[in-house]
């Protein structure tokens, strides 16, 4: 073909050649070099995908393009292809709407292609509507010219390309069967990607706003029931009081008017508020549909039936999302949701005041807006809780001088001395050094914190309700009554790699025994992947213990070598040095294996091929749940429960390796070292993992892409003076990539609160200053820093709720076992009423001491330097309940042992349960529907049944009337021609017609 050649087929009427307009070319198809071409009847290559009209329709369908110059259609005089660029960026938002500036972009997706060898930049954009479908191929730069025909072809693509781009076609043509309108883009700034912008129509809309049985407002209103009387008085001074640190925003406040709410219905659309249609849906609603459809869409041309997300893992596209409404920063932005949340809800500069939650969930849908809310109520809770634990802990101050076992132990007149705490290179050593350990100890353990314990425990419970009850507000408000069936025929789909596996095993099936039943994965089909994830697990939570017993080397060892080093007036913070750098080293390892444990839960919970989104989730967070606590609370546990337990005494120690003597417990027991390890995991996991990640990581990457941008706009400065489309923004935004990340931080912190809190009163302190920056962290990140997620509906926050409430009871036993066997609590108890004179802790510190001789030492055990307290020591305390020296069953455990153990014990039981019983009790009392609620609701049972009502009274009486109609009809009939009528039944007939038609 010469290149010369222009092929035509049927010109319109009015369009001679010579200077065309815009709509002379309103039919034209510009072919891209990327799509399916056949050769029609006349030679030309017509597009099978894209074409949706008939050939008789179409005025041009191809024009080579390549000699348009050639007959004196300058491209700089067109208007062929600057027409499609007249001002479109104003027009359509810069990306929120399609180029016609009508249509909205509900949702877009997102595609790697490759340029052509000649170095052009290539545009495609084509609009799938019920139209036609147009694509436009601009020409190449200003003073090229082309020496490339259509029929030559390009230089053969990567096999891999190829494949990836006849998938993306069939895959786009069956969105657009299914009713959906798309629009490319690849002009953009970012060089090698292309867009594909995606419309829902209203026809769309309605379709599957019924197949999801989404709730939408009626016409109908009613009156929200008000308090009345004293209620009514409180809450109009608490919403005064509260006014300052309320939002301005309009769906905050309170309102008193709510429309009834009805699952759509095509059928029933005059019970539905369509005066505005373009609102009716919001781009939440509009979005969550879209995703739907792109979900079940299949793509056949693969190996096995593709949705979305597949696409997606193979690389077919590249990424999958609606777009934010707007900008939230700049001189002339627009009003949108987007600047509003920024402003009211993700600025530190709102701290103090409450979330706008009706406006979250508007914006990014329930599952977001009940996480946020659920945080929110979480926060509240901790005020009281960090109250109390600031009292607990100033009572511990105000009382520490009048301790009496901690005076006993700073006295230096008490002359105790103590055994060696390491073999050879360690000493004899005086109590009085450890002064400093046991007063602090005293602040955190005293009898106070057992009340503290109790609170907590019930605190927990308290909570718990609250948010029940808050949720069931929630679901009120958000027309969530009622929603459970929806949910699970939602969630039930199967997912694409389940669909996938299945698929696999059935091929492999019909290969061998041609069967072609319906197959599903049966647990023999899975029985590896959970022969893999129990022993993965196992293997990860022996790494956990193993590392935790490496920092127990690493103390004992520092320790020994601190002694031996150290100066005497340096031994005594032997302990205290040893402790905060082995916690440092917990803190680092917990936060690099947290990391890599959530991972490896996301690999183990893929390879098992759960088969719904629902049960992949569940089983996601069971496991990254179980890893990460383990991970974060080993090394408190092995504090609280066993250091010191197993140690031996002295002349007969428990040794590792034959060389490491087994920790012990400084005098004034563990319960210090437990607040330090606490305090230290807690604050550091909050402060580096929390925040300082949250906030660094994002900003690292962002800074990365913007280098990278930079280096490609330096390349091209024309695409450098564009204005970026929204989509553009958007795909240089973060994806979202759930919630389980934040609720897990959540959760890990509520298990500090609750499971220590009584070595560590001023934890929920901690994390109500930790919850305040995290709420504006979080809501910064979602409106700022990530791409909008699709909005899933949601009842509640699922089971993170369940964990949640075993937390709370594991808190009552550990709290229980803190304070009876960590604590000195039970055993000053004992001594003040079984062995005390005088009915005070005079003698206590004392009595918890067991006496050794000095002569009884091991060989090879004894200290290297006996004099280093100037004189010679032969009888030397340690702590323990064991016969003395000179009794006859020396260094045996005393009866006094077996005592404190049995008021441990009973103390335990009598804890557990009665805290459990009092939380029981609190869960009975407070009903989880406020009575308010279960009115509103069955109150709008009722009104929708008399609307109902109303609707089939009125199609009754519309047939009462057609029927008297055509009785008076059938009168006259037989008055006028009585004869008539019954000698000629058909005319007869003819007049009781008219009811039938109807």
């Amino acid at each position: 073909m010469d290149k010369d050649e222009i092929h035509l087929r049927r010109l319109p009427a009015a369009a001679p050649w010579g200077p065309h307009t815009d709509s002379d070319f309103h039919g034209v198809d510009f072919l891209p070099d990327n799509l399916s071409e056949v050769p029609d009847e006349s030679g030309m290559r017509v597009n099978k995908k894209y074409s949706c009209l008939p050939a008789e329709e179409k005025g041009i369908h191809i024009i080579n393009i390549r000699a348009i110059e050639d007959i004196g259609y300058d491209q700089h005089e067109s208007t062929l292809l600057n027409s499609l660029s007249k001002n479109p960026d104003a027009d359509c938002k810069y990306g929120l709407y399609f180029r016609d500036g009508k249509r909205k972009v509900d949702y877009i997706l997102v595609y790697h292609y490759k340029k052509s060898s000649a170095g052009r930049t290539l545009t495609r954009r084509s609009q799938h509507n019920d139209a036609g479908a147009r694509s436009t191929k601009q020409d190449p730069l200003p003073g090229k010219s082309l020496q490339m025909e259509m029929g030559e072809s390009e230089p053969h693509a990567d096999c891999h390309e190829d494949d990836k781009r006849f998938r993306r076609e069939e895959y786009e043509g069956n969105l657009v069967e299914a009713g959906l309108e798309l629009e490319h883009d690849e002009d953009t700034k970012i060089h090698g990607v292309g867009f594909v912008k995606i419309h829902a129509p209203w026809n769309v809309l309605c379709r599957e706003a019924e197949f999801l049985k989404l709730k939408m407002p009626t016409k109908k209103m009613y009156q929200i029931n008000q308090t009345h009387g004293l209620l009514k008085k409180i809450n109009s001074v608490i919403q005064k009081i509260t006014e300052p640190i309320q939002p301005k925003v309009a769906e905050h406040k309170p309102q008193t008017v709510k429309r009834l709410s009805y699952p759509f219905s095509r059928e029933k659309q005059h019970l539905f508020d369509l005066s505005d249609r373009d609102s009716f849906f919001d781009s939440k609603t509009r979005s969550t549909i879209v995703y739907e459809i792109l979900k079940r869409t299949t793509c056949t041309k693969a190996k096995y039936s593709m949705g979305i997300t597949s696409l997606l893992a193979n690389g077919v596209y590249s990424a999958a999302y609606p777009l934010h409404d707007g900008d939230y920063e700049g001189e002339n932005v627009e009003p949108n949701d987007r600047k509003l949340l920024c402003e009211e809800w993700a600025s530190y500069g709102v701290f103090y005041k409450y979330q706008p939650i009706d406006l979250v969930r508007k914006y990014f849908g329930e599952k977001i807006g009940l996480y946020f809310a659920w945080l929110g109520v979480y926060t509240q809770m901790l005020i009281p809780a960090s109250i109390v634990g600031i009292i607990v802990f100033l009572y511990g101050c105000a009382t520490v001088d009048e301790n009496i076992p901690s005076m006993e132990m700073c006295d230096e007149r008490n002359n105790i001395t103590m055994c060696p705490l390491c073999d050879r290179t360690c000493s004899y050593w005086k109590m009085s050094s450890a002064c400093a350990t046991a007063r602090a100890s005293h602040l955190f353990d005293n009898p106070a914190t057992v009340f503290f314990s109790v609170f907590m425990a019930l605190w927990a419970a308290t909570f718990m309700e609250h948010w029940k009850r808050k949720q069931m507000r929630l679901n009120y408000r958000w027309d969530l009554t009622g929603f459970e069936e929806e949910e699970e025929a939602v969630k039930a789909h199967p997912r694409a790699e389940y669909e996938a596996k299945v698929l696999e095993k059935s091929l492999r099936k019909e290969h061998k025994h041609k069967e072609t039943d319906k197959e599903k994965l049966t647990w023999k089909d899975r029985f590896p992947a959970y022969l893999t994830n129990f022993v993965g697990i196992i293997f990860m939570v022996g790494l956990t213990f193993a590392i935790v017993f490496g920092v127990i080397i690493y103390r004992i060892s520092t320790a020994a070598a601190l002694a031996i080093s150290a100066t005497p007036s340096g031994r005594s913070s032997v302990r205290v040095t040893v402790t905060a750098t082995a916690v440092i080293i917990n803190l680092v390892v917990i936060i690099f294996l947290d990391e890599v444990y959530g991972c490896i839960a996301r690999w183990l919970t893929q390879i098992e091929v759960p088969k719904t989104d629902k049960n992949f989730e569940e089983r996601l967070i069971f496991k990254a749940f179980l890893l990460k606590f383990v991970n974060a609370y080993t090394p408190i546990f092995y504090v609280a429960f066993f250091k010191g337990r197993f140690v031996g005494r002295p002349g007969d120690y428990v040794y590792i390796f034959h060389s490491f003597r087994m920790e012990e417990c400084a005098p004034g027991g563990c319960l210090m070292e437990l607040c330090i390890q606490l305090s230290i995991i807690m604050l550091g996991k909050q402060l580096i993992q929390n925040n300082l990640f949250e906030i660094g990581i994002p900003k690292m990457k962002k800074f990365i892409r913007y280098m990278k941008l930079k280096r490609r706009r330096s390349l091209d400065h024309e695409e450098h003076m564009k204005k970026k489309q929204r989509y553009e923004v958007d795909y240089n935004l973060e994806p979202f990539s759930g919630l389980t990340p934040e609720y897990m931080e959540m959760i890990i912190q509520f298990g500090f609160v609750t499971l220590f809190v009584a070595s560590f009163p001023l934890a929920p302190l901690f994390a109500l200053l930790n919850n305040i920056i995290e709420i504006r962290l979080d809501a910064k990140k979602f409106v700022t820093e990530l791409r909008r997620p699709v909005a899933v509906r949601a009842k509640d926050i699922g089971i993170w709720y369940n964990i949640l409430r075993g937390i709370g009871k594991l808190a009552v036993i550990i709290n229980a076992f803190v304070i009876s066997f960590t604590s000195d609590f039970i055993p000053r108890l004992v001594y003040l009423y079984m062995y005390s004179e005088n009915g005070t802790m005079h003698g206590f510190v004392n009595h918890t001491l067991s006496s050794f001789n000095v002569s009884d030492f091991q060989a090879g055990t004894a200290p290297n330097d006996p004099m280093e307290l100037g004189y010679e020591v032969q009888i030397c305390r340690y702590k323990d309940y064991r016969e003395p020296p000179w009794s006859e069953n020396k260094y045996d455990i005393s009866k006094d042992f077996w005592a404190v153990l049995a008021a441990r014990l009973a103390f335990v039981i009598v804890f557990q349960n009665l805290v459990m019983f009092m939380s029981d009790f609190v869960d009975w009392i407070i009903p989880d529907i406020p009575k308010d609620i279960s009115q509103q609701i069955h109150k709008e049972k009722v009104l929708m049944v008399e609307v109902f009502m109303r609707e089939e009274q009125g199609k009754l009486q519309m047939l009462e009337t057609w029927k008297d109609k055509d009785k008076k009809k059938g009168e006259n009939c037989n008055n006028h021609s009585p004869r008539l009528s019954l000698s000629h039944s058909g005319s007869l007939s003819s007049c009781h017609s008219y009811p039938v038609d109807v």
